[in-house]
């Protein structure tokens, strides 16, 4: 018997083996379920192309919370990471590229001092071999456990996109849902050209929160991607069908790599 998810948009029953042939998106409403990162690895890179770096960076616990050490445990079971990003090298259609992919799975996307480090030396490998950056944002923000550490990830990750424009080489974002947070605060706000998929949550604050402060009713679809998108925060809402071709043009035309140039 086939296993059936029911549609978190439209409440219909699908196929699991019908998401996986529409890349994981409903075929009756269009909603773009959660991917991991194995399987959007799968989706954006050349088969076989994908060499992890970084994997063997693992969190610790700088501030001593109760409970936190034993949160990470958990949270790397359950996801079957080291952390919330894995980072590597690979090829879209033959082009390389520096891929970094967050995922939601681990403790929500959370950005903490692993998740910065990691994000930074993707970053860096980027700009010593003048190869594009790709990265897929999916966060809660910064990961409080960490106390001040989590933040400062913000400053460091957003100067490691300075170091990126200063050298030339363009930094592609992808944002998915949701992305809020340091996390939007920081580098998710800082390529050259930022992607969204469809209906994806984008901002910083919750609505509840804004609305909370300033006292007034936020309009529809507020914080959604179509809406960020009008409000000049995204430069193209691209669904996932299209998603691989629209980042190896981007690669093209934005001058590709090095290895390009000198072939």
């Amino acid at each position: 018997m086939r296993k059936t998810e029911s549609c978190p948009s439209c409440h219909r029953m699908v196929s699991h083996d019908v998401l996986e042939k529409y890349l994981m998106v409903c075929p009756e409403c269009g909603f773009h379920h959660r991917l991991d990162a194995t399987e959007r690895i799968g989706q954006i890179a050349d088969r076989d192309s994908f060499v992890e770096f970084s994997g063997e960076l693992c969190s610790k616990n700088p501030i001593e919370l109760d409970g936190y050490a034993e949160k990470l445990l958990q949270s790397q079971k359950k996801s079957s990471m080291n952390d919330a990003v894995v980072t590597g090298n690979c090829t879209i259609e033959n082009l390389p590229a520096v891929l970094a992919v967050m995922s939601f799975d681990f403790m929500g996307g959370s950005m903490g001092s692993v998740v910065g480090e990691k994000i930074t030396q993707a970053m860096f490998e980027g700009a010593l071999s003048h190869t594009p950056v790709i990265i897929f944002t999916a966060s809660g923000g910064a990961r409080m456990q960490e106390g001040i550490f989590s933040l400062m990830q913000m400053a460091k990750t957003a100067s490691a996109a300075a170091l990126l424009e200063k050298t030339g080489v363009p930094l592609f974002i992808v944002l998915t849902h949701p992305t809020t947070g340091g996390v939007t605060a920081s580098f998710a706000m800082l390529g050259d050209v930022i992607l969204a998929e469809p209906g994806a949550l984008i901002g910083f604050a919750g609505p509840r929160v804004i609305e909370g402060t300033i006292g007034q009713k936020l309009p529809e679809g507020f914080q959604q991607a179509e809406f960020q998108m009008k409000k000049g925060f995204v430069d193209a809402i691209v669904s996932r069908d299209k998603l691989r071709s629209r980042l190896a043009f981007l690669m093209k035309t934005h001058g590709g790599s090095v290895h390009e140039q000198e072939a």
